[in-house]
């Protein structure tokens, strides 16, 4: 008697709908992460599902577009197109063109690396960046997104919310602890956040960084709510007690005068 054959289905694969050069390439550009500045070729043929040379011919057509180039130290990362792409897109919130003229002039005034960030639902990410005469090594880089918890330019994002919307973005992720002076406890950033707004700025202590100070104040758009937050990353010691009224006033009079000029353009 022949016992009918049994067939063992092909595994599926998550690309079986999504098979255009398009969203392979889209997928490949997704592989790059803060922990992942290159890919091989197997890594992307396992991702994507297919034989390493299918792999390879999307990976040489985004290196012939720009998207991709090959690093020296092997495999594959991202290419000069991608950060002009990046250039563009911070050109296009309008918010850059018109805060990094003042930025230049906060940093060369006080002497401190100067920061512009926006909120994206709890998270906090940087979108411009002027370094000092003397860099400091911080967490915030251009594009970085960094929880919402930490940081004078992350809690003054927060701090003019509506309190229920604040509260439910906090206990709906996972507090992360940088260093041992971060608030990981809801009610204790919640009470923080009603100081810094009766203050009008956020003062940081190595909340985020150790040894960091952080100043941050507001930007308000043309609707009048806040749209980024201007601040200042320094070594604590470079901006002693008495020296912290006049960087706090810089700080403020310089996102006030982005806040001006963007109520002159609209959000």
């Amino acid at each position: 008697m022949t016992g009918r054959k049994s067939e063992t289905p092909a595994p599926t694969s998550q690309y079986r709908e999504r098979n255009s050069t398009a969203d392979r390439a889209l997928d490949i550009l997704g592989l790059f992460s803060e922990g992942r500045l290159s890919v091989s070729g197997q890594e992307v043929a396992t991702a994507l599902g297919t034989a390493r040379s299918t792999a390879y011919r999307y990976l040489q057509s985004l290196v012939g577009s720009g998207f991709l180039e090959e690093d020296p130290g092997g495999g594959f990362r991202l290419g000069l197109r991608v950060l002009e792409l990046a250039r563009l897109a911070r050109r296009g919130y309008g918010l850059s063109e018109i805060a990094l003229p003042v930025m230049r002039n906060l940093s060369g005034e006080i002497g401190e690396t100067v920061l512009l960030t926006r909120r994206a639902g709890a998270a906090a990410i940087c979108v411009e960046r002027c370094e000092a005469d003397h860099p400091v090594r911080i967490s915030y880089e251009r594009g970085s997104v960094l929880p919402a918890n930490a940081g004078a330019s992350a809690l003054a994002l927060l701090a003019w919310l509506p309190e229920k919307e604040c509260r439910e973005l906090l206990e709906g992720q996972r507090l992360q602890r940088f260093t041992a002076r971060t608030m990981t406890d809801v009610d204790a950033v919640m009470a923080r956040l009603g100081e810094i707004r009766q203050d009008g700025y956020c003062v940081s202590r190595g909340e985020l960084d150790t040894d960091i100070l952080g100043i941050a104040a507001p930007v308000r758009g043309a609707s009048g709510g806040v749209v980024a937050a201007l601040s200042v990353a320094a070594l604590e010691h470079r901006v002693p007690d008495r020296r912290l009224p006049e960087v706090v006033e810089s700080v403020r009079t310089a996102a006030e005068h982005i806040g001006n000029q963007l109520k002159m353009v609209g959000d």
